[in-house]
């Protein structure tokens, strides 16, 4: 009975292609790998063709999804390769590590700081950096002598240190002894064990008595574990976020365990073809020219072939001319890279899960790491349909789709931009969103209900009943509308009034495209714009600078609104301003907004306006609140000074009459006022300006000062550049 200890990193070309080899080689009767034994049912499907890598393992415990953890696996990871090699053999395969079901018991318990064994060695052979070290030494290394034992020895020889004890791993290793020693119980003479390269002398003979190992997981805590594959990317193998033997160049080593011959030219040509899709001029002569620097660099260092760091220099150096944004970009593309994995549809999973693939696979929405922008024609089915999954996927927290705004989209209702990016990570939100229900409707309505029903604040209902809207969840939003009628019809606060009629009026716009009725929707928005008109005058009486911004962030939220909900709100509306206009306690910030909403729809004329700016402008009035009007009323309509030489002639003889050691005070308000406008816009009002009776003051003041000897000087200077006899 002979066991042979492969010690592996778990995601390395090196290691694969050594472990594919070995087994070959061994032809062993059974496989044990480093992994969660609750998977030992699924082994099966990793030689189904629908399975394509990088795909995970997903084990969760049932009672609560929040405890989940992923074992990753891409075409070039050991232990992948060793399932393919038991399926293609047909001999058992068996995980062997700590099952999930006591890790998600005892949660995180490590007391001893986690260290590098592969820190240790680089530094022993003179190396900075330990993936470079590993990658000299086992990853880009093709001959057909094997590693292992000499990782072996170097293994033993780390361990043999004084090192802090650590339960978790020694619970960890205790388990695969305990495995190892059952499956030479039941008789297979050749045992093949694929696991970590630390845990190879942990797993040596002479094994510990049994005992030792049975006193150290004794009384070991149990949830129930569930257990399914998922699809994986490239992009989640290198980054260490939940999963801690992550990789920094996934594409490159998949590039290193797919390509027998020509790495380096073939890796430089893939740089060169992402380059010319960006439109960068690559040629022909630079992947030879950087293909021979990779070559020399790699001569140079003592490598038998070019590796990541010569590569990524010469790439630098020769294809991107010293650019780091172009770089950076290959880096992303190709260093990294973003390949989904696939697994089998019959592959167990969640209902919510299932219903989500069956859904986009009729809407034909592929799930792609890479951000890609859809424009929907929401007056297509088919546009409709999306449209309502990725707003439905919202409500679950599960944001597949980002809502953005494009070039193409404009204020109606029938067009929506989405981003695109499918995480592998919400393959555990879909479990945790599967309490809801079953499908994604169903999941998503039970959401918006349970949302309603905890009493939320006004502002959260109405957001509630525009997302059921857009995510056409008719079942959910009668006890939607009734919670917004009681809250509104409790809520006081004029501020939280104003918050939630926006989203109402927007909503009330939906019954065009969507065929959702929405007069409910409408009589609910009318009274609650019926006690923001009675209610905004007290409110607004007597509030300080900060609170006067917010309202009119309100108010122009607000006049928005209106435009949606029809003549009659508008009317109501515009009334109730003018009456506010009126009022003498009225902030200056807030009476110039509100002065400029009416100019605006023609419900003051120009003289009345300047009428009122002319007060507001008058040395009776201190600068900073007339420095607060003119920001309220110019805010956003600079057109404004350039058309009305009237209003402009005011603004600019008060400009002149601040006293000096006022203005400082008010400069940092005239700036937030017309910091905002456009440089042309800017550029016009000067122009504008300079020509007002009155303020061409300059030509005398340059006559009484002339410097004629000066002005002598610069004469010839001008009538070269004319073109004119000196």
């Amino acid at each position: 009975m002979t066991t042979h200890l492969l010690g592996i990193r778990h995601h390395g070309p090196g290691s694969a292609r050594a472990v594919a080899a070995r087994l070959a080689e061994l032809e062993p009767d059974v496989v044990l790998i480093e992994g969660p034994p609750e998977a030992d049912q699924l082994v099966d499907l990793a030689a189904d063709d629908g399975m394509r890598p990088p795909v995970a393992l997903l084990a969760y415990a049932s009672d609560d999804v929040s405890r989940a953890a992923f074992w990753p696996f891409a075409v070039f990871s050991p232990e992948w390769q060793a399932l393919r090699y038991a399926a293609a053999a047909g001999v058992p395969v068996k995980f062997c590590d700590l099952p999930a079901a006591h890790q998600f018991a005892l949660g995180e318990e490590r007391t001893a700081p986690r260290t590098d064994p592969l820190a240790e060695l680089a530094a022993a052979g003179g190396y900075d950096d330990p993936e470079r070290w590993w990658d000299d030494f086992v990853e880009s290394r093709r001959g057909e002598e094997s590693p292992f034992e000499v990782i072996a020895d170097a293994m033993t020889a780390l361990r043999e240190g004084d090192r802090p004890d650590d339960p978790h791993e020694q619970r960890r290793e205790a388990y695969m002894r305990n495995v190892l020693r059952k499956t030479r119980k039941e008789g297979y003479e050749r045992i093949a064990v694929v696991c970590g390269a630390w845990h190879v002398p942990a797993l040596a003979d002479p094994l510990p008595p049994a005992s030792k190992d049975q006193a150290v997981l004794k009384g070991l805590p149990k949830r129930k574990v569930v257990c399914t594959w998922v699809p994986w990317t490239h992009g989640r193998l290198a980054s260490v976020t939940g999963y801690g033997a992550g990789v920094r160049s996934p594409g490159w080593y998949h590039h290193l365990f797919s390509t027998s011959a020509d790495v380096t030219t073939r890796w430089l040509t893939a740089v060169a073809g992402v380059l010319r899709e960006e439109d960068l001029p690559v040629s022909t002569a630079h992947v030879i020219e950087a293909v021979r620097l990779a070559d020399t660099l790699a001569a140079l260092r003592g490598r038998s072939s070019a590796g990541l760091a010569e590569v990524d220099a010469a790439t630098r150096a020769v294809l991107c001319g010293g650019d780091d944004v172009q770089a950076d970009l290959v880096t992303q593309r190709l260093v990294v890279g973003e390949l989904l994995g696939e697994v089998p549809d019959h592959v167990p999973q969640a209902p919510l899960a299932a219903d989500l693939i069956a859904t986009a696979r009729r809407l034909r929405l592929k799930r792609e790491p890479q951000a890609r922008e859809l424009d929907l024609d929401l007056r297509t089915p088919g546009g409709l349909d999306r449209s309502r999954l990725l707003h439905r996927l919202q409500i679950l927290g599960i944001p597949w789709g980002e809502p953005e705004l494009s070039s193409v989209r404009n204020k109606g209702t029938f067009r929506e931009t989405w981003t695109l990016c499918w995480e592998p990570g919400f393959e555990v939100d879909l479990v945790a969103a599967a309490v809801h229900g079953t499908t994604v409707p169903a999941a998503a309505t039970a959401v918006v209900r349970e949302t309603v029903a905890e009493s939320p604040p006004l502002a959260d209902i109405t957001a509630a009943v525009e997302r059921c809207l857009l995510a056409d969840l008719g079942d959910a939003l009668p006890e939607t509308l009734a919670a917004l009628d009681t809250r509104a019809a409790a809520d006081a606060d004029v501020a939280h009034l104003m918050t939630a009629l926006p989203p109402l009026a927007r909503a009330t716009r939906y019954g065009d495209v969507r065929s959702t009725d929405t007069a409910q929707l409408q009589e609910v928005a009318d009274r609650i714009l019926t006690r923001v008109c009675a209610g905004l005058p007290p409110a607004v009486h007597g509030i300080d600078e900060e609170a006067a911004a917010q309202f009119c962030e309100l108010i122009d939220d607000v006049h928005e609104a209106t435009d949606l909900l029809g003549d009659a709100a508008r009317d109501r509306w515009f009334t109730a301003l003018a009456r506010l206009s009126t009022r003498d306690a009225l902030p200056p910030l807030l009476a110039g907004r509100i002065v400029r909403l009416l100019h605006d729809a023609d419900l003051l004329d120009g003289a009345e306006v300047e009428l009122r700016l002319s007060r507001m402008l008058t040395p009776g009035i201190a600068p900073t609140d007339g420095a607060a009007y003119v920001e309220g009323f110019f805010s956003g309509g600079a057109l404004l000074l350039v058309h009305d030489e009237r209003m402009l002639r005011v603004v600019d003889t008060w400009l002149t009459s601040i006293p000096p050691e006022v203005f400082t005070e008010v400069l940092p308000l005239l700036r937030r006022t017309f910091g905002a406008f456009a440089s042309p816009e800017k550029r016009a009002i000067g122009e504008r300006a300079a020509t007002l009776s009155g303020t061409r003051r300059v030509e005398p003041a340059l006559a009484e000062d002339l410097d004629e000897i000066r002005a002598a000087a610069a004469l010839p200077v001008f009538a070269t550049l004319l073109g004119a006899a000196p």
